[in-house]
Order: structure tokens, then C-alpha cells, then sequence
């Protein structure tokens, strides 16, 4: 789930940047492209304004100004939007000739400020002419001399420039949409393929973890090669750290049973004398409280394994017939009912362990018949059920709890420790499981131990 957030969060990045970044290109290209049809429109304009100024400066057309060739039928046409209009500046009054298409009007001059002068003495500019029409319109100043001063205008209607960029917007759009699609389809394929090795790391991950593997198998990229060396190194020093661990309590609990053993003999040996009464029993709570918390150590350093499940049903139907062997003197009969086959989370020593304390109980007390029956309970959580049920004489509910106690016992003519219910509790809630006793439908005492499933 983690990676397929991270490739989301890529996709989702990577797909907002190219959409920002195509918008901000085709921004700028819409900008330059509209520059470019203005200056080929005042190129246009230019063609005429030069005509214009040819034919004012002239000789032989002094006579004559009111109608200079240009070539434009437009010019003629009232209120076109095309016009051009020659004004003499040196006069008390100005003079103005123009174009027939402006008929009664005007062309008003531009701006210096929004329209400074080019290089060529030419300025450039948007203007509001006629009928409140938007122009774009070229100028120049004129001066002959002692033939005058001149103000010389050309507007054309700026609709060509609109219509231009109009249409190369639209293709601009078109262009880039296309684009935008192709390039959030190869993001997302190289997101996802780009991100597959750590999806299958995440998932040799969750099989080791679930015990269906040890390692991570299989070639990667040479990016994550060395994630994938680390990790299995990581997991072979943690079955290592493990190992080291069991094989240290081993020692200590032999280091220590030893001595202990010797002090409880030749306590022993000295009889009714009080000091060795009182030596034997601090020894016994000795050797109990060192059992206890090796037992506690052997079963944390047990658990840290990475990966560890078991076949329940296998384990359970060995331990039925070991029991009906040892118990055959007894003629107890065991019946097994375990139709699922279950996996338990956990080391197999650990289920033989709490399952074979279980039946043996069950089979010192059962008189005789025992049955052991294997659930597999499916949910959020799987869990697997083990029940042992013996028709003995069963136990009142202050007996069950006195039996769960380490080392307590309610008939010493049993053999045993008084530690086995206990080391099934204990082990059980390790695992995150519990050990219930009830009363068991055959009459005796039920024992069900519920632990996790894989």
C-alpha cells in the first residue's frame, strides 16, 4: 500500500508539472507568435506609409495630394477600418488629407509613451479610431523643408492579428493537450514500472513476515540491488542474533541447574535440621525463579524470528499419537478432529510445546477419553482454536485459577512440575493468544487455547 502511495504522489507531481509547465510554453509561444503577426501587419502598414511618403515628398505631385495610388480598395470604403491620413504641421491651422474610407473623421496620434519612436523614425501603436474601432496604426514625422512638415498615419483593423492568434491558440491547445496526454501516459507507465522492484520488495517483504519465505529472491535494478543485499543481510544477522540468543540461555540454564541441584541434594541429606529445611526451599524458588525467566527469555528471543509458521494440524496428530503410546497402559483413547488443515503463526517447538503440556494433562486425568479438536476461526484477525476436553474429575472455577499458577499443583500424586499450564499461558499470550479452561462437554476439564493463524 506504501508504494502504491508513493507512486501516486510521483504521478500526481510529475503530471502537475508538465501540465504547468506546457501551460507556462504555450503561454509564452502565444506571446511570441503575436508579436511575430504584428510585425508582418506593420510591415504591411509600412508599404503604404512609405507610398505615402513618397508621394508627399514628390515634386511634380504638389499640385495634386488628395489621392495617392496604394493599391487598397479598402481605403475607399467608408468607416473599413483601413485608412490613411497626411497632416501638415506648419501651418496656423493643420491641413489634413485622408483616406475617403474615414470620411468625416480622424485618426488621432499615438502616444509617445506607449509608443516610443523605433530606429527607422517610425512609431508603432494601438489607437481608437471611428465607430470607437480598435486600430493598429503606424505613424511618421515628414519634414521637406521649406515644403513643410508633415504628420503622416496608416491604421489597419487589427481583426487579422486577432483572427491569426486566435487560430494559432486553438492549434497551440489542440497541439499541447495532445501532448499533455501522451506525456501523463508515459509518466504513468514509467511510474509504475519504474516503481515495480520495490513493490515486489514490499511484497517479498510481507511473504517473509508470513513465513512462505526466508529471503528476498530475484534480479533488481542496479538502483536496488543494494537495498535488497542489506535487507537480506539484515535478516540473516537477526536469525543469527537469534540463534546466539537461544544457544546463551541454553548455557545458562545448564550453568545454573547444576548447582542448584547440588544444594537441594545435600540439603536433603541433612534431614530435619532447620538450616537445610530452609536452604532447600529458598533453592526450590531458586530453581523455580531461574526456569521461569530463562523460559521467558528462550520464548522473547524465540518470537523476534522474522517469518515463522508452523502446519498445526501435522504437529497436533503426531502429539495424539505420542500420548496414546505413552498412555497405553492407561487405555486412554484419544479422538482428533482437525478437517482444515491450519498454520500457526509461530515456531513449531512452541506449538508442540503448549499442545503437548495440554494433552498430557488431559491424558493424567482423563479416565478414559480425550479429544482434541483443531478450528480455524477466519476474520480480521485468523485465529486458530486447539480444544482438549478429558472426562476426569474436572476442576471448580478457584481450582482453575489456582492450576494457571506457576508450580502450583491440587494432587501431588500426579506426576509432573506444576509448570505446564502455566508455560502454555505464558507462551500463548506471547503470541498475542490466550488458554481458557471451562468444563468440557465429556465431563471433565476443557482446555482451549486460541492462537494466531496465518
Amino acid at each position: 500500500m506504501r508504494a502504491n502511495s508513493l507512486a501516486l504522489r510521483l504521478f500526481v507531481s510529475a503530471t502537475a508539472w508538465t501540465v504547468v509547465i506546457l501551460f507556462a510554453t504555450g503561454v509564452i509561444l502565444s506571446s511570441i507568435y503575436r508579436e511575430a503577426v504584428e510585425r508582418s501587419f506593420d510591415r504591411r502598414l509600412g508599404v503604404y506609409l512609405r507610398t505615402l511618403v513618397a508621394d508627399v515628398a514628390a515634386p511634380e505631385q504638389a499640385a495634386d495630394r488628395t489621392a495617392p495610388a496604394l493599391g487598397e480598395p479598402l481605403f475607399e470604403l467608408a468607416l473599413s477600418g483601413w485608412y490613411w491620413q497626411v497632416t501638415r504641421l506648419d501651418g496656423a491651422k493643420p491641413e489634413i488629407r485622408s483616406s475617403r474610407s474615414l470620411y468625416d473623421s480622424t485618426l488621432p496620434a499615438l502616444d509617445d509613451a506607449e509608443a516610443p519612436l523605433g530606429a527607422d523614425g517610425v512609431r508603432h501603436g494601438y489607437v481608437q479610431g471611428p465607430e470607437d474601432q480598435r486600430l493598429r496604426m503606424v505613424e511618421r514625422n515628414v519634414d521637406l523643408g521649406d515644403d513643410g512638415r508633415f504628420l503622416i498615419a496608416v491604421a489597419g483593423d487589427p481583426e487579422e492579428i486577432d483572427d491569426e492568434t486566435r487560430a494559432f491558440d486553438q492549434a497551440l491547445i489542440s497541439t499541447f493537450g495532445t501532448l499533455t496526454l501522451v506525456l501523463i501516459f508515459i509518466t504513468m507507465f514509467q511510474v509504475r514500472f519504474g516503481l515495480a522492484p520495490l513493490k515486489r520488495i514490499s511484497e517479498s517483504l510481507a511473504a517473509i513476515r508470513a513465513g512462505t519465505a526466508e529471503r528476498l529472491e530475484g534480479r533488481f535494478p542496479v538502483e536496488i540491488e543494494p537495498l535488497a543485499r542489506e535487507t537480506n543481510a539484515l535478516l540473516e544477522s537477526n536469525r543469527e542474533i537469534v540463534e546466539r540468543a537461544r544457544t546463551h540461555v541454553g548455557n545458562l540454564a545448564h550453568a545454573l541447574k547444576t548447582p542448584l541441584s547440588v544444594i537441594i541434594n545435600e540439603a536433603a541429606a541433612r534431614g530435619g535440621d532447620p538450616v537445610a529445611t530452609k536452604v532447600s526451599e529458598q533453592a526450590e524458588i531458586m530453581r523455580d525463579q531461574v526456569a521461569r525467566h530463562l523460559e521467558r527469555a528462550r520464548l522473547a528471543a524465540r518470537l523476534k524470528v522474522v517469518g515463522s509458521i508452523t502446519e498445526a494440524v501435522p504437529v497436533v496428530t503426531a502429539l495424539t499419537r505420542t500420548m496414546e503410546k505413552i498412555y497405553q497402559h492407561r487405555g486412554i483413547a484419544i479422538d482428533l478432529d482437525a478437517p482444515v488443515p491450519v498454520r500457526f503463526r509461530g515456531e513449531r517447538q512452541d506449538l508442540e510445546e503448549m499442545v503437548g503440556n495440554l494433552v498430557d494433562n488431559a491424558c493424567k486425568w482423563a479416565q478414559m477419553r480425550v479429544s482434541v479438536e483443531v478450528v480455524s476461526d477466519a476474520g480480521a484477525q485468523p485465529m486458530v482454536r486447539i480444544i482438549v476436553d478429558d472426562d476426569g474429575p474436572g476442576l471448580n472455577p478457584s481450582q482453575r485459577d489456582q492450576v494457571a499458577r506457576r508450580g502450583r499443583r491440587l494432587d501431588e500424586t500426579k506426576p509432573g512440575s506444576g509448570l505446564g499450564l502455566s508455560i502454555v499461558l505464558e507462551l500463548s499470550t506471547l503470541y498475542g493468544g490466550s488458554l481458557t479452561l471451562s468444563t468440557a462437554p465429556i465431563g471433565g476439564l476443557r482446555a482451549e487455547l486460541v492462537l494466531p493463524a496465518a
